[in-house]
């Protein structure tokens, strides 16, 4: 696989840019698993993780059509992008003379349904024929409030402006302004809990207590969304 921009994120203030990104590779089953990987990868940087199912389901599915109905090793590429609130995938392959159309498989039927997936879970598809082949593009709801805006509500957003303060105090010379990558807060938010519990430790609390009883909240929040 073959990557063409870097599908990282950029923090910019309290904004989450997310910048489209391509990858291409040859349409080969083994190459599928490698492209799950991928955009389970890039689609928890970008602070997406609960689209990262139906995403690498769609994908595979159209891989596996081309696959099927284009040809084995043929060039695809496939590119992730926001367009507006949803996320958006885009798979281009050579092929003009097929155009991938959901099957009507009976109920005994093994195969046929990759495409009927992907039209029950895909907020809006559809297929644009170009000059060099086409492009099977995906629309998937990703329930944000702006293509720019955090998962997860306010809390999110409160604790990423908190980590942009904190690195800025330990970087005085960094501005405001100043984009900050991924990787970059996740350091400033390992140093912060490290700071956080000897906070802790210094006022006599007990810092595995405290981070234990952290876990716990954090756990029985996600099985209540």
């Amino acid at each position: 696989m073959h990557k063409t921009d870097h599908p990282d994120h950029t923090v910019w203030g309290r904004c989450l840019l997310r910048k489209r990104w391509e990858l291409d590779f040859p349409a080969y089953p083994e190459e599928v698993a490698g492209l799950r990987r991928v955009l389970q990868r890039h689609l928890r940087l970008w602070g997406l993780s609960h689209v990262v199912d139906a995403a690498q389901l769609c994908a595979a599915e159209l891989v596996n059509n081309v696959i099927c109905h284009v040809g084995i090793g043929v060039p695809i590429t496939l590119t992730t992008s926001m367009r507006d609130t949803r996320l958006r995938l885009e798979l281009h392959d050579p092929g003009t003379d097929s155009v991938p159309i959901p099957a009507k498989p009976t109920p005994d039927d093994e195969t046929g349904r990759g495409l009927l997936l992907v039209a029950a879970m895909a907020a809006d598809w559809g297929v644009d024929l170009r000059d060099d082949g086409k492009t099977t593009w995906v629309e998937l709801a990703t329930g944000l409030d702006s293509p720019t805006a955090h998962a997860g509500g306010d809390r999110v957003t409160a604790a990423e402006a908190l980590l942009i303060l904190y690195r800025q105090q330990h970087h005085r010379t960094l501005r405001a302004d100043s984009p900050l990558s991924a990787a970059t807060l996740e350091d400033a938010a390992t140093h912060l809990i490290a700071d956080l519990l000897r906070w802790l430790e210094a006022h006599g609390y007990d810092p595995d207590t405290a981070l234990a009883r952290a876990e716990t909240r954090l756990e029985d929040e996600i099985v209540a969304t």
